[in-house]
């Protein structure tokens, strides 16, 4: 239980942390999470695999101590323990197993999945808890992200639940992104070690296979996603993608919310942003033109202020909307004064799309495959609009940057997007962007001509709508004090 000063000791479980492995969001949500929690007193550590690709001597990862983690199947799978210390200060623990962390990917590699994920992070939710036991050190909460972290509820509430020093551990489940749910071929289950009695419905089970992010939600104390909007979209058999009942039933009961992501401001921060050609806050916007200007510079697009660019940093897959974009850029582009800059990887056939629209408009699109922070960065100064077109967004980061950098955001209505993103009304210049709400390409084309014709015909609206997301926060000390209250309820 927690300390009489109130210290809660929090582990938080998750196949990324900023800046030790990132793919995404998740990534920068969990460390800035732990962060804002260990700021306001709280004794929180972040446990993570030892992937190959995290540099040691980099971030100071020192051998703790090894580690015997039995497995359902019988077999001892000895595990190292490492650690390290963020610069948040924030303590990480990190599991080390050749056979399954030591490859060049997190969850993939060449755009297929590994096929025995489940396997991995099934001994990495149980090694964990087992380093807890031998160490001593017992959280009062363990906080699971996404569906990687999927099995420490279960764990918890069926392994020797009468003598251990867990039993009285409590677990918090938060959905970062439903789309991935880690579903796995039922042989699993004889590697997890639990009885077949939870190979159901109200279990794990999904159509005949293990389906790890519905364990989460199903042994979890409270579960949490990352927007309110995205709460209530989770809920619906459409927006729950098969999870909607379950959901439904801890909303019900007072065990399910949503809470919007934070942004850590001293990352993303133009007035003090080391990766922009130059610097600049709402009192001095004339360092946005500098970057503009640099942006369009490196990429090779005809250096113009007077011309819009629109920036867009993002996966190239089906939620972001892709399927969109394809439809519509090419005739915005072709019928308005514009320019556009992407930044991003994904499928093959929407990369190759990009590259054909790169080709067809020389000097006015540019586009990049692959990801680089400092060209991120770069997009976001740079840009006086940004294109997020999501067909849902959980809670989305790419708009929150944006709107910090002075990029007026373009959006669909959904998720979190819905949450940050205040939609401008032409009568009175008020808002923060250009929202629309069908998922058609036409819907995105016309509101790419409703924020072009806004910059040429009302650019006073537009300036207002540009330092009116500058000025919007959101700390992660306000989303950390919500999930104190979400952990407070558990126990």
């Amino acid at each position: 239980m927690p300390s009489e000063e109130g210290e809660l000791r929090l582990l938080f479980v998750s196949a990324e942390c900023a800046p030790l492995a990132k793919t995404g969001g998740l990534g920068d949500a969990v460390s800035g999470l732990a962060a804002a929690l260990h700021e306001l007193g709280h004794d929180v550590r972040v446990a993570l695999p030892l992937y190959r690709s995290i540099d040691r001597s980099r971030f100071g990862i020192e051998f703790l101590s090894p580690c015997c983690v039995h497995m359902g199947s019988g077999e001892e799978n000895w595990v190292g323990i490492w650690r390290c210390v963020l610069a948040s200060g924030v303590e990480c623990r990190l599991v080390d197993y050749e056979r399954f962390y030591g490859r060049a990917g997190i969850y993939d590699e060449g755009g297929e999945a590994y096929g025995d994920n489940g396997w991995r992070f099934a001994l990495l939710c149980k090694a964990l808890l087992q380093h807890c036991k031998d160490s001593g050190w017992i959280p009062d909460v363990v906080h699971g992200h996404d569906w990687s972290a999927g099995l420490c509820g279960l764990f918890l509430k069926t392994w020797d639940r009468i003598l251990s020093p867990l039993s009285d551990v409590k677990t918090v489940f938060t959905i970062h992104n439903i789309g991935y749910q880690g579903k796995c071929h039922p042989s699993l289950l004889r590697y997890i070690g639990v009885g077949g009695e939870h190979f159901s419905a109200d279990g794990f089970e999904d159509h005949g296979a293990v389906n790890l992010l519905k364990a989460g939600i199903n042994y979890a104390d409270a579960v949490t996603t990352v927007s309110p909007t995205h709460a209530r979209e989770l809920l619906t058999s459409e927006g729950g993608h098969g999870m909607g009942p379950y959901l439904q039933r801890l909303s019900d009961s007072g065990r399910f919310c949503g809470i919007l992501n934070g942004v850590e401001d001293r990352e993303w921060n133009p007035a003090e942003d080391r990766l922009i050609a130059d610097r600049y806050d709402l009192s001095d916007l004339s360092g946005k033109k500098v970057c503009k200007k640099a942006l369009q510079m490196e990429l090779g697009l005809q250096p113009d202020d007077n011309v819009p660019l629109m920036g867009c940093v993002t996966r190239l897959v089906w939620q972001k909307g892709v399927e969109l974009m394809r439809g519509s850029l090419h005739r915005a582009i072709s019928g308005m004064n514009i320019q556009f800059a992407l930044l991003g990887s994904g499928e093959r056939d929407a990369e190759n799309f990009f590259r054909w629209l790169e080709w067809e408009f020389p000097g006015r699109v540019a586009v990049r495959i692959g990801f680089s922070n400092e060209l991120a960065h770069a997009i976001y100064a740079g840009s006086d609009l940004f294109l997020m077109p999501s067909l849902y967004e959980p809670c989305g980061l790419g708009q929150l940057y944006a709107m910090r950098y002075g990029a007026v955001p373009i959006v669909r209505s959904t998720g979190g997007l819905a949450d940050t993103v205040e939609k401008y009304d032409e009568k009175t210049g008020l808002g923060i962007g250009f929202v629309f709400d069908d998922p058609t390409p036409q819907a995105l084309h016309d509101t790419v001509g409703w924020a072009v014709s806004t910059w040429y015909d009302r650019p006073g609206h537009f300036q207002r709508l540009r330092t009116s997301g500058m000025s919007k926060r959101f700390p992660w000390s306000e989303t950390a004090r919500q999930y104190l209250e979400v952990y407070e309820s558990v126990l």
